[in-house]
């Protein structure tokens, strides 16, 4: 029996249809849990694809930075998770699906430096405690949602000429 209780904390986009417009190209892929040896492949895929597509090369810097940490969440926390990757005019959408054991406090789990690492994730050089934040900072819009013994989402936008609305953060 799971808990039935979902969690969300959203960071609002300055321009809510803004990452929302035509969907250039679609690819999906597949993370396996504990499959420390492919860590990274799928955010490897993803830099070589916006690569070759021409997307600006801090887009892609920042846009890496998150899927590498979302990538390694779902290895070392998770059963398994589809990565889905959306190319749109002016952004790159990426969403996450895994099944898991959930996260039962977003809200601490957001926090630098709060981490429920193994002594065996963090002898990999894991469990620093900044995977979700980093995710975060490194995206122009981001939201998580989870529930417990089910798994998590987590959904971000990274625009191809800097963040929406055009603050630095």
């Amino acid at each position: 029996m799971h808990e039935d209780k979902s969690i969300t904390l959203r960071d609002e986009p300055a321009d809510p249809q803004a990452a929302g417009g035509e969907v250039l190209y679609r690819e999906m892929f597949r993370i396996a849990g504990n499959d420390f040896e492919h860590g990274g492949e799928a955010a490897t895929r993803v830099k070589a694809l916006l690569t070759q597509l021409g997307f600006p090369p801090e887009a892609i810097r920042r846009l890496s930075i998150a899927n590498f940490e979302a990538e390694m969440n779902v290895i070392m926390y998770a059963d398994e998770a589809q990565l889905e990757l959306a190319v749109l005019p002016d952004a790159v959408r990426v969403t996450i699906t895994d099944r898991g054991q959930g996260i039962p406090d977003i809200e601490w789990a957001m926090k630098e430096g709060n981490s429920t690492a193994t002594p065996e994730m963090r002898a990999r050089g894991f469990g620093a405690g900044l995977g979700l934040p980093n995710i975060k900072r490194n995206a122009d819009e981001f939201s998580i949602s989870s529930t417990v013994n089910v798994g998590t989402t987590v959904s971000y936008v990274v625009y191809a000429n800097g963040r929406s609305g055009g603050d630095a953060r």
